[in-house]
């Protein structure tokens, strides 16, 4: 393999098509494309700061490397990517990729990250402002994980999150196969439209949640105060613990509630087949 340390390059494409090459503490200056079409990749300590840095790239390593605000773009159409211990402020991270693991890592500027991917694993990252979050991304595995921004995992295949805070108004929209287990949920209109839902003693707030799910089910979640009007036209299962605010016209499944319920909603707009069961099991 060969090695590169301690250089600085910059401008249009100046390590291209590299292949079998280490780089350590390398500096990648303003420009476009410095390592695009390479493969067998490993950068550690090094600082980037050109756009559209790894594209095209099979098989590379990133380890505590820093990524600038201007290195927008850096990981497209690649595959292969495993990235520990980085700081990135850069967004529009990870595009129409397959087989990335990121653990360790924290990004300031989530914007518009991870779109249209495939096989993605994170543990131990935080992303912040970090809207339009997993756009049209399968396979998704996450433990340890915290988020701030709006909008996320909307069209999403395959999803499992453990031990998550998740800040996301209209997280979930028409997503697939989604488990959350031992989560916090913090937004609106959580998981419209979606199908095959499972939440695990997770914590959810935000108005109107879970409405319009085909195949919702709930193990020993709560709630918070402000979650109303939830499961409208939903198809849920399971039992809740403590207090429910209010519920409105869930279309079927039996839902048993371990406190009190504020308000159950069943008026002439309820969905067929109109037959599901709340059940109250208040002290």
């Amino acid at each position: 393999m060969t090695l590169i340390q301690d250089k600085e390059y910059g401008g249009e494409r100046p390590l291209y098509a590299i292949h079998d090459t280490r780089l350590e503490r390398v500096t990648i200056h303003m420009g476009e494309s410095s390592i695009k079409e390479g493969s067998n990749i490993e950068a550690e300590d090094c600082r980037f700061e050109g756009k559209y840095v790894f594209w095209e790239i099979h098989d590379f390593n990133i380890h505590n490397c820093y990524f600038d605000e201007s290195a927008r773009s850096s990981l497209w159409y690649a595959y292969n990517c495993r990235m520990t211990q980085c700081e990135v402020d850069a967004p529009k991270m990870f595009r129409r990729m397959k087989g990335i693991y990121v653990e360790d890592t924290n990004f300031t500027n989530g914007e518009e990250m991870l779109w249209d991917c495939d096989d993605v694993t994170l543990r131990n990252v935080n992303i912040q402002n970090c809207d339009y979050l997993f756009m049209h991304t399968n396979n998704i595995r996450i433990e340890n994980y915290r988020q701030d921004g709006n909008y996320s995992f909307q069209y999403s295949k395959n999803v499992e999150i453990r031990n998550a805070v998740i800040n996301s108004k209209d997280a979930f929209w028409e997503a697939e196969n989604v488990t959350l287990v031992d989560c916090e949920v913090n937004g609106e209109y959580l998981g419209w439209y979606a199908k095959n839902m499972k939440l695990v003693r997770c914590h959810l707030t935000g108005e109107q949640l879970l409405c319009y799910v085909d195949g919702l089910t709930l193990e020993d979640c709560t709630f918070g105060s402000d979650a109303n009007l939830m499961f409208e036209y939903s198809t849920v299962n399971g039992n809740i613990l403590g207090d429910v605010t209010s519920i409105k016209n869930p279309s079927s499944g039996v839902l048993t509630i371990e406190g009190r319920v504020g308000e159950t909603i069943w008026d002439e707009n309820q969905k067929l087949p109109a037959d599901a069961v709340v059940r109250q099991n208040s002290k």
